[in-house]
């Protein structure tokens, strides 16, 4: 398996100094399906942009853990996280009435074993299932769109 490592995008925050960047991790959600992979995407709360699970640190739990609780808490997801990222991607996090936050977000593989209906943010986002090509279409920066599109489980150790 390759560590995708982006392109290092600029990042044009007015306000933004080095020690603003903060760090987030992620969940690739995947399931295989009559032999085809498949990833689940979910609604940002704000706008409806098609997302991946992602969110800040957890004292005491590692970078895997962590993303794991992001899928369960914004998607109802329970399953395995392998503990090897797929790769990293930036993007600048809106906060209403604040400057944008620069975030690195470092992104772990979870296998879907189940969905749960009931879920912390069940109510507040829409979760649904593609293709990594089509997932790929609906994310956004470049850099996770690419670790969609080439995702491939049979990678995974």
């Amino acid at each position: 398996m390759t560590l995708h490592m982006p392109r290092q995008p600029r990042l044009a925050l007015r306000t933004a100094h080095k020690t603003d960047v903060r760090a987030q991790f992620g969940a690739l959600v995947w399931r295989v399906r009559k032999g085809k992979t498949q990833i689940l995407l979910i609604t940002s709360r704000g706008r409806g942009r098609w997302i991946i699970p992602k969110g800040w640190p957890v004292d005491g739990a590692t970078p895997a853990r962590a993303a794991a609780a992001e899928a369960w808490e914004e998607a109802g997801v329970r399953g395995r996280v392998h503990g090897h990222p797929l790769g990293l991607y930036f993007y600048a996090k809106r906060r209403p009435g604040l400057d944008d936050l620069p975030c690195l977000v470092m992104v772990y593989p979870v296998e879907a074993h189940r969905l749960e209906t009931e879920f912390p943010e069940a109510g507040q986002r829409r979760r649904k299932w593609f293709s990594p090509k089509k997932a790929a279409a609906r994310l956004d920066p470049p850099d996770l769109a690419a670790m969609a599109r080439n995702f491939d489980p049979r990678a995974l150790q």
